[in-house]
């Protein structure tokens, strides 16, 4: 554990003193801001104009502003991390291996496990960090709703967020580890998790038994239920079996540099 600790506070450093790191969180910030104002907007609009409806046909109006504001506002947070987790994860090895250091790494008495599981931790440490902010979202909510959204609705689409995040950082480890070129690791990262975004939309378009096994393998259809609400024992099972093969994926790259090395 002390060795994990060590690879857990050095790439949090490292975050820190690169401005990749500001500048994705930045761009996030700039981006979920600019999303949920316009959604807010258009949410009451549309509310605005249902009720005026329901009054004129002596009907009462239930929709939903914040629980349908938070659903489709969430959900987008999904699609903006699909393209600012590359940037998260792209120099986590390629960086090291670029500059010489992976070798130290390697060679200091610290486990290929804590090596993959502390720089993992760190990654995702800055992504509940670049998430933290939109919590006000949520408060203002609450403070400006009667009634407020449920909580269940609210935890579960987190969990989901967080769960697609480390999905998408436990690949991008991986794939890092492929290579010393951080643009390279980047584009990789993007293009495999836009596929896996994108599979659900090949398998509306097909049909039988590999239009079923592609809807499985689609990361919005698992993704889906949790924006919803819907904490879904299948897409715990979707997400951490994802993440557990992009860990297993990174320690057995590890392993391999060790071998050649050695």
């Amino acid at each position: 554990m002390r060795g994990l600790y060590a690879i857990y506070r050095k790439e949090m450093s490292h975050y820190f003193v690169s401005p990749v790191a500001y500048v994705v969180v930045c761009i996030f910030l700039v981006l979920s801001g600019f999303f949920f104002n316009n959604y807010l907007v258009e949410v009451i609009t549309y509310a605005n104009n249902m009720m005026m409806e329901s009054m004129q046909m002596g009907q009462a109006s239930n929709f939903d502003v914040p629980t349908v504001l938070l659903r489709v506002f969430l959900g987008t947070v999904g699609i903006v991390l699909l393209f600012l987790t590359p940037f998260l994860a792209m120099g986590l090895y390629s960086e090291e291996r670029k500059r010489g250091t992976m070798e130290l790494l390697m060679t200091s008495p610290i486990t290929d496990a804590e090596i993959v599981l502390g720089k993992f931790l760190a990654s995702f440490t800055l992504l509940v960090i670049m998430l933290l902010p939109t919590v006000f979202y949520v408060i203002y909510m609450f403070a400006h709703s009667d009634p407020a959204p449920p909580w269940r609705m609210i935890g579960g689409a987190y969990l989901g967020v967080l769960l697609l995040g480390a999905m998408l950082l436990s690949l991008g480890s991986f794939l890092s580890s492929l290579t010393e070129n951080q643009i390279i690791s980047g584009v990789l990262i993007f293009g495999v998790s836009l596929l896996l975004w994108l599979l659900n939309a090949f398998s509306q378009s097909g049909s039988g038994v590999l239009a079923q096994v592609l809807q499985y393998a689609a990361v919005l259809h698992h993704y889906d239920p949790f924006v919803q609400g819907v904490i879904d024992t299948t897409g715990l099972v979707f997400f951490g079996s994802w993440i557990f093969l992009g860990i297993f994926l990174t320690m057995r790259s590890i392993e391999s540099m060790r071998w050649r090395r050695a």
